[in-house]
């Protein structure tokens, strides 16, 4: 099931758009956005406004039972990435509340549940997450914090005392309530504290990059002692199952991020190229601007959507399990969106580097999304191990049945052929034991994170209609094409790079592979890239 709800009715989540455009509009104009991020500010009065009774926004992710809307992952999708249109520090931390109660959602009891959302729901208490630590980032597992269990006279425990130090935590000044992951006897245990809890001190603001608008503190813990009512689900170590069981969601809204933050440096880049005339002639009319600094990023910015879509509809659906998923898409579009960020800095030439425009600052706000919530590198060794070894026990079904569903909906051939390539290869670099180096594990899953965002947008673009239909199937032969070229070249790398394979398995490998017909998916780019440019500036 969905860990917040079935998902809102499309008049509903329209109505969540329009009034975070309006409040957006009236609160969050440009001088504003420009003045947080010079300032280094918490926006407090926005975001309590934000979670105050006339607007209710967190009420978003909150299930239905404890007064909230009962929002889903796809609902999520859509608002974390109209945020991070506006403002990625704004959004990272009004968001990062849907992350401090996820714990209690997935973990707590029903009683838990209905103390803890109840009141999240009615008074709009700021949430923070609490899992990072100085030493310990993306490997939850080696925690420093720990709960000692306090007995009662009977030989119950009736607290635990909490001692230890969280680090980068969002929101973690300024929130009203805490989801700490501590170590217990019993292993990694979530547990929801108060703020003015004896003992719990927060760090001075971090000086950051981007996303300024955001609090981002330690917070400190020194024998802070716990009622063991408050330990989520009543049971020591849950801990990790809890937050792998909410990754799809978390790791999808920062994915939003990405996309969000990407797409608007993008537009505002096309806009630029629109009305800056350079020798005559808008500077949008050169190849150089459109095919270099516009296109290739708008057709990986609709691939990321595609892609985040796809898992939005699995998460709503009902489907587990779907962490590697999630990975994937953080990983694919929070590359794209700092990587269109970087373009429109480019696409702006010398005002691009001023405030003014805003891309630069859009450019540091979205430079985080590639490191909070598990680096890209953590998501390639996730995406690169969990995918090789479903190929290898699948004798590479798994790919061989994405190629066919792409084929069955009508898709590009081309992200099928890539899909049936990318098997092939992951099973020769495995007869090698190529994937025991993790070079060759990263390269693996980045090839794997553009066949199956190819997989996505060729088959979204079957099913588009009206204006967008020709814009999507002219991004999804792009797309479609590259992942092919990729798999070809860089598979082929790969072995080569090794020295393990003779030049007769070599030449097997490029047969077994399809090499020249990949390599031939890319006939004819240059005019489906006019085609993208064309739509682009309508």
């Amino acid at each position: 099931m969905s860990s917040r709800g079935g998902g809102l009715d499309e008049e509903t989540l329209g109505f969540v758009l329009d009034t975070l455009k309006t409040v957006s509009d009236r609160r969050l104009g440009k001088d504003t956005r420009l003045h947080l991020d010079e300032a280094d500010e918490f926006p407090v009065d926005l975001v309590n406004e934000m979670l105050g009774p006339e607007l209710g926004l967190h009420l978003l992710f909150l299930p239905e039972e404890v007064g909230g809307l009962g929002g889903g992952a796809f609902d999520l999708l859509r608002v974390s990435e109209e945020m991070a249109r506006v403002d990625l520090g704004v959004a990272t931390a009004f968001l990062a509340i849907a992350l401090g109660v996820d714990p209690i959602i997935v973990g707590g009891t029903d009683e838990q549940r209905t103390h803890w959302l109840g009141r999240i729901a009615e008074e709009g208490l700021i949430v923070a997450y609490g899992v990072t630590e100085p030493a310990a980032g993306s490997n939850v597992a080696a925690l420093h914090t720990v709960a000692d269990p306090i007995q009662a006279d009977n030989g119950a425990v009736r607290a635990y005392r909490i001692s230890g130090t969280k680090q980068f935590i969002t929101n973690g000044g300024v929130a009203q309530l805490y989801t700490i992951l501590a170590r217990t006897p019993g292993g990694p245990s979530f547990f929801v504290i108060e703020r003015d809890t004896p003992g719990l001190t927060v760090g001075a603001p971090e000086r950051k990059h981007g996303i300024r608008a955001s609090n981002t503190t330690q917070v400190i813990l020194d024998d802070v002692e716990v009622p063991a009512a408050q330990l989520l689900g009543e049971a020591e170590g849950q801990g990790l199952e809890q937050a792998n069981r909410v990754f799809g969601f978390t790791r999808l809204m920062v994915s939003a991020f990405g996309l969000g933050a990407g797409e608007e440096a993008l537009a505002r880049a096309i806009r630029y190229g629109l009305e800056r005339e350079q020798f005559g002639e808008p500077l949008y009319r050169k190849q150089g601007f459109t095919h270099k600094l516009i296109v290739p990023h708008a057709v990986r910015l609709e691939a990321a959507r595609a892609y985040c879509e796809h898992v939005a509809s699995r998460l709503d659906g009902g489907e587990p399990g779907l962490q590697v998923e999630g990975s994937i898409a953080k990983y694919f579009a929070t590359e794209a969106g700092n990587a269109a960020a970087d373009a429109a800095i480019q696409a702006h030439g010398g005002y691009g580097y001023t405030h003014e425009y805003e891309v630069e600052k859009i450019r540091r706000d979205v430079r985080i999304t590639t490191i909070y919530e598990g680096t890209s590198e953590i998501q390639q060794s996730i995406i690169g191990t969990h995918r090789w070894r479903q190929t290898v026990r699948t004798k590479g079904a798994f790919y061989r049945e994405m190629a066919a569903e792409v084929r069955a909906d009508g898709g590009d051939e081309a992200a099928a052929l890539a899909a049936e390539a990318l098997g092939e290869t992951i099973l020769a670099a495995h007869s090698k034991k190529l994937p025991r180096e993790q070079w060759v594990m990263f390269e693996l899953a980045r090839l794997a994170t553009e066949v199956e965002t190819a997989a996505a947008l060729a088959r979204k673009a079957v099913r588009s209609d009206g204006d967008s239909a020709e814009l999507l199937a002219a991004c999804a032969r792009l797309h479609a094409g590259a992942a092919a070229y990729d798999v070809a070249t860089a598979g082929e790398r790969l072995l080569r790079a090794s020295g393990l394979f003779s030049d007769d398995e070599l030449k097997a490998h490029r047969a077994a592979v399809g090499f020249d017909d990949l390599l031939a998916a890319s006939d004819g780019a240059l005019a489906v890239m006019n085609t993208v440019a064309d739509h682009l500036a309508r």
